[in-house]
C-alpha cells in the first residue's frame, strides 16, 4: 500500500492495513530499541524467510514507518530503523506486550 493508495474509512482497519501482520508487528518490536542491519533482524525476528522479511521491510519503508539507510561500502552495508511515525505505535506495542503477559498469567 503506498501512501497514495485509499486507505479504509475505519482508523483500526487503517492501522491493521500497515501493521496487522505477524512479521511487521515483530519488526516495530525489534527495532523500537535502535538501528538494526538485516541479519539481526532476521535473527530477532525469528523464523522467517529473507525473502518475507524484505517485502515486509520494503512494505514498511513505503508506508512511512522504517527507514532503510545504504552504505556505499564492500559489501554494502544497510541499516534499518523506525521512522518518527513507526516509533509512534510504541504505546500499541506496549498495550499488546501488556495484555500478552496478563493473558498468559491467566492460563
Amino acid at each position: 500500500m503506498t501512501a497514495k493508495a485509499t486507505l479504509p474509512a475505519c482508523p483500526v482497519e487503517t492501522t491493521l492495513t500497515l501493521i496487522g501482520d505477524k512479521w511487521k508487528v515483530l519488526i516495530l518490536r525489534d527495532l523500537m530499541p535502535g538501528t538494526k542491519r538485516f541479519g539481526e533482524l532476521k535473527k530477532s525476528v525469528g523464523n522467517v524467510s529473507q525473502k518475507v522479511l524484505t517485502a515486509q521491510l520494503r512494505a514498511m519503508e513505503e508506508n512511512g514507518l522504517v527507514h532503510r539507510e545504504v552504505y556505499a561500502e564492500v559489501p554494502p552495508r544497510v541499516e534499518y530503523s523506525l521512522t518518527e511515525l513507526g516509533k509512534s505505535l510504541k504505546p500499541i506495542l506496549d498495550s499488546m506486550q501488556a495484555w500478552g503477559e496478563a493473558y498468559k498469567a491467566k492460563q
